[in-house]
């Protein structure tokens, strides 16, 4: 038997998966680091943490694993958007990387508008100045620490880096590229406009290579550390949502993918760069050979629901918290909310924005709160739906994975509120399996990804609109809408009254 391993790296934890040429999941091994927040707004990590945890990980799996370790063939990676890691000329560390989810850059944003221009920028990267991005970060290192920046030889993402620290090879790949703020998108190439203006030297940029690449082996002190044979192939993997979407088989036009993990995306496949999205949602470079995605993002999805439990709900379990949202009517008994506790991203691009319960009364009950975070939830995904099909998209059929594929009535709910058919997939394990994929396609297992996930990838469940349910919610969802516009300028009022 022969096998290839998935190194999915999340915002809180590694998550490992060994998988057959069957598409099984032999193996599963997670392990968690801390998230370091200094201040409002700033979210890091300590890369070394990331290397500590995969490698202790990939000890695990073979420690457990009963086989010949030549029998695992290759390894790949998926990994968290956006975060920069600057190294020195050593390729070691230069500071905490910034993740996706820190805030500090709006005046950066502002900065990249003023001098490369909004439509430029469009025009090159097909994605607007955005805070989560890392061509923001780049300038605040640059701009608060000079030093430091003088001092980078190099900026990687970071399962870029754990790949570096596992072969000793620098380079990045198109599907994270694309979300630096410094790829030409369409041309596959770094872009020297961008950097000439913003004062970046082309050269920290690294080497660029196809997600499915074999960019390396493992040195010799990993395998020995893991386990792991030092003729064990690694491949370059791709971005979390672009391995995401691979492992849940979206690789065709008309297939679309909710996730709901700590953020939110609504995903769809893009055979070409043809389409002009005006910046509303974001176009990247897919993980699979030469097409594209189309993403919108909710900054808060699951983590509206983990915030919610933690806060009213601290002593039960999320099955006992979801228990009963069936027995709570559409529309939660005229309750809504809105998931924008830590800020938005599509539609609104917005750092300041808050979330809210609007329609509060004496008469709801913690069941009606559970069933209004979930709607708002899906109501914001749902925003993202609507652009696709103003766009020209048929979206007909959406794969659900993540939190929301874990709950039959949320299964049902964004089958309502998209109208569309959700298919829950027999084992879902969303970018863990598609880096696993991408290395089995590597290995030459399968004549395209295509063919893989035919094979990998089986459904279990569809859920299909309920014509009624599904009225009832595109009232709600136009009061939805309204909430942002109403509520705006508050919370930007109330911004002065927050520590």
């Amino acid at each position: 038997m022969k096998y290839v391993i998935g190194v999915d790296l999340g915002t809180s934890a590694v998550k490992i998966l060994l998988v057959n040429q069957q598409g099984e999941v032999t193996q599963e091994v997670s392990k968690s680091y801390p998230l370091i927040q200094e201040r409002v707004g700033y979210s890091e990590q300590n890369p070394h943490d990331w290397v500590e945890q995969t490698v202790a990980g990939l000890s695990e799996v073979l420690t457990d694993f009963r086989g010949n370790p030549e029998e695992i063939e290759g390894i790949s990676f998926s990994g968290q958007m956006h975060g920069l890691v600057l190294l020195d000329e050593n390729n070691e560390v230069l500071r905490n990387a910034i993740l996706w989810n820190d805030t500090r850059t709006t005046k950066e944003c502002e900065e990249i508008n003023d001098r490369v221009g909004k439509e430029r920028l469009l025009d090159i990267t097909k994605n607007p100045a955005l805070e989560g991005f890392t061509l923001p970060k780049i300038l605040w290192v640059k701009n608060h620490e000079p030093k430091i920046f003088e001092q980078a030889k190099a900026f990687v993402l970071p399962k870029d880096y754990v790949r570096l620290k596992l072969t000793g090879q620098l380079h990045m790949e198109y599907s994270d590229a694309a979300g630096t703020l410094l790829l030409n998108v369409a041309e596959k190439k770094w872009s020297k406009e961008i950097c000439d203006i913003l004062g970046i030297n082309l050269e920290i940029c690294p080497p660029l290579v196809g997600s499915h690449e074999n960019v390396g082996m493992l040195t010799a002190a990993i395998a020995e550390a893991t386990g792991l044979s030092a003729v064990t192939k690694v491949f370059a993997g791709g971005a979390d949502n672009a391995c995401g979407a691979i492992g849940s088989g979206i690789l065709e036009d008309g297939k679309t993918l909710a996730s709901t993990g700590t953020s939110g995306v609504v995903l769809s496949y893009e055979a070409n760069d043809d389409k002009d999205f005006e910046g509303k949602v974001h176009f990247f470079n897919h993980a699979a050979p030469e097409v594209f995605y189309t993403m919108g993002v909710t900054l808060a999805a699951g983590y509206s629901l983990s915030w919610f439990k933690d806060t009213f709900a601290k002593d039960i379990g999320f099955e006992a918290l979801l228990e009963d949202i069936e027995t709570v009517p559409i529309g939660s008994n005229g309750l809504i909310f809105t998931p924008y506790i830590v800020g938005e991203r599509t539609p609104h691009v917005d750092a300041n924005i808050r979330g809210s319960f609007i329609g509060m009364d004496a008469s709801h009950e913690r069941k009606h709160f559970t069933r209004a975070v979930l709607e708002g939830i899906t109501f914001s995904l749902n925003e993202s739906v609507e652009i696709f099909r103003d766009n020209g998209k048929n979206i007909t059929t959406i794969v659900s994975i993540g939190g929301g594929a874990k709950n039959e009535s949320w299964l049902q709910m964004q089958a309502d509120i998209f109208n569309a058919c959700i298919v829950k997939l027999q084992s879902e394990q969303g970018p863990g399996m598609g880096a696993a994929m991408l290395a089995a396609y590597g290995c030459g297992w399968f004549d395209s990804l295509k063919d893989c996930a035919a094979e990998f990838l089986k459904e279990d469940k569809v859920y299909q609109p309920i014509q009624q349910n599904v009225e009832k919610y595109k009232g709600l969802f136009g009061i939805y809408k309204e909430i942002y516009g109403r509520t705006s300028e508050l919370y930007q009022q109330l911004m002065d009254y927050r520590n």
